[in-house]
């Protein structure tokens, strides 16, 4: 892609933002540029790196919400989050659509709060979190591995007291559901690997995970 494409010169702007908002707040805010034309390695830019992922990483759970539903909230302001290591974060997420109306992109910040819980009260507001956000985290500011994912396949199987291969078809579509909308299929080769896990074919998978 070059910068003639519309899409590609949206990013290319959108760049120039995340690494002034990111050098604006060294250490304190995550500015994370997601490329959602390319999920399985979406992180474009990252500036203060707080959460350990790396450019090249795979789109985060709203992401890939945003990728299959162009109506799909564009600003979601101010909710809860959490660091791999366990720190609060106070995350916003920016999606970017191109003139066709489909998201090509997200700008997202991750504010370390943690660093801010001493200080007075007069900062109570920037800490806070708007009402109404779910108690699930709606991402993961973690980069999904395969070992993660195996142990996610055997825990669920281990709960039904059977292997993986052994679920029957009920138990299997459920647990490819649960992957879906947690974020694994993003990942290169994860079709590959819980098809294998699951003993079923790819097209079975990406049939489990489309159908209600």
């Amino acid at each position: 892609m070059t910068s003639e494409d519309p899409d590609e010169h949206l990013l290319l702007e959108a760049e120039k933002i995340a690494i002034a908002i990111g050098r604006m707040f060294p250490g304190l805010c995550e500015v994370v540029l997601h490329d959602l034309r390319r999920p399985e390695h979406a992180i474009r830019v990252i500036e203060n790196n707080l959460s350990g992922r790396g450019v090249g990483d795979s789109a985060t759970e709203l992401g890939l919400r945003r990728i299959a539903d162009p109506e799909y909230a564009s600003v979601i302001q101010n909710y809860p989050n959490r660091f791999p290591d366990g720190r609060p974060v106070k995350s916003t997420s920016i999606g970017i659509k191109n003139a066709q109306g489909r998201y090509v992109g997200a700008l997202c910040l991750n504010l370390d709060v943690s660093t801010l819980s001493p200080l007075t009260l007069t900062l109570a507001n920037l800490v806070a979190t708007e009402a109404g956000h779910r108690e699930e985290p709606l991402e993961t500011l973690r980069n999904r591995t395969d070992r993660e994912l195996r142990e996610l396949v055997e825990t669920f199987a281990a709960e039904r007291a059977a292997a993986p291969r052994a679920l029957d078809r009920a138990a299997k579509k459920e647990l490819v559901r649960r992957l879906h909308r947690g974020g694994y299929f993003a990942t290169r080769g994860s079709t590959e690997a819980i098809a294998d896990l699951l003993g079923v074919s790819r097209s079975t998978v990406y049939n489990y995970a489309r159908r209600p």
